[in-house]
């Protein structure tokens, strides 16, 4: 049996003395290798420092949308750290086949697959019964499902309002509210329970790109995100919303779906590339960590520096 060391940034294999050798695995819990068995011991944690700012051993998530793009990313991120996490999507076949290939990451977390609809009352009502099935207290939730509408200016249509608005903002509000007993089960003044909400680079900046509802609807979001950052705060709840630039995903497929198209957009930021699955895993776990108790109302830029670039030249023609 052995473990893994870091030196100099490089992993190196090691033998695991002939005692023991003791690690965390989380919140209230520890592993011992004893004469090479694993064992649980129940005892006081003893955490790595990354390990106690950014462990979500224990945890339990909702990633809704999480069958694709950023929704997978997290889903991968939190399984990784740790979390169960539940995943919901409209096609819950996708969901179900996600979660086992996640589970068979050999990660110290899993994931359970199913349907979950945000579009309808209906939907969400069926959706808080079946996390609810499966859960007592939710310590994370993550609303990622969404839609979007692209066409030019003088055919956009009305309808495009009503249904973009409606998943990506009156889903997003309802079922954060429907669920709040759950999360109310598990926040607590050392520990808050936490809410992420996707919004985008595009409900920063003023751009739309023929995607005029799904622009407004990510401002809408950042906007109440901070609202409800403000009105959850004595409930131990934080809220706080991504607002990614370029990713690969379903979503963006039209512009990053093969390697040459990513690139090429890359080069249209400010850092050179798009976004990768371990920025969003990353932000993921460090807000839903012990080390992001202490944020709320945040709109964290994901976007390899978009939300920072000015187009504006006040002298530059002068010059």
């Amino acid at each position: 049996m052995c473990f893994w060391q870091l030196h100099d940034g490089d992993r190196v294999e090691s033998a695991l003395p002939e005692k023991y050798f003791t690690f965390a695995t989380g919140r209230g819990h520890t592993t011992e290798y004893v004469g090479g068995e694993v064992s649980p011991k129940d005892e006081d944690l003893k955490l790595t420092y990354l390990e106690e700012l950014f462990s979500v051993h224990g945890k339990t998530a909702l990633v809704t949308g999480g069958a694709t793009g950023i929704g997978r990313m997290v889903a991968t991120g939190l399984v990784k750290g740790g979390a169960r996490v539940l995943m919901a999507s409209r096609k819950g076949e996708a969901c179900e086949a996600v979660a086992a290939e996640l589970n068979a990451l050999d990660a110290p977390g899993s994931a359970v697959g199913f349907a979950g609809d945000v579009s309808s009352p209906e939907g969400l009502e069926a959706l808080v019964s079946a996390v609810t099935e499966r859960t007592d207290r939710l310590n994370i939730l993550v609303n990622n499902a969404g839609v979007t509408w692209g066409e030019p200016l003088d055919s956009f249509p009305h309808a495009a309002w009503q249904k973009v608005m409606n998943v990506n903002v009156g889903g997003l509000f309802t079922l954060t509210r429907d669920l709040l007993p759950l999360l109310d089960a598990a926040a607590s003044d050392d520990d808050p329970a936490r809410v992420i909400n996707l919004g985008s680079v595009m409900g920063t900046q003023p751009v739309a790109e023929g995607a005029y509802s799904y622009s407004a609807s990510k401002a809408a979001v950042h906007h109440l995100t901070r609202i409800l950052a403000g009105e959850f705060a004595d409930r131990r709840i934080t809220v706080n919303a991504f607002a990614p630039g370029p990713f690969q995903s379903k979503m963006t497929a039209f512009a990053t779906g093969t390697e040459e198209q990513a690139k090429k957009v890359g080069r249209g930021v400010p850092l050179g590339r798009i976004g990768s699955p371990d920025d969003i895993a990353a932000a993921t776990l460090y807000l839903c960590g012990s080390g992001g108790t202490y944020v709320t109302g945040l709109i964290l830029p994901l976007d390899g520096g978009l939300s920072a670039k000015s187009s504006v030249g006040l002298f530059a023609d002068a010059m």
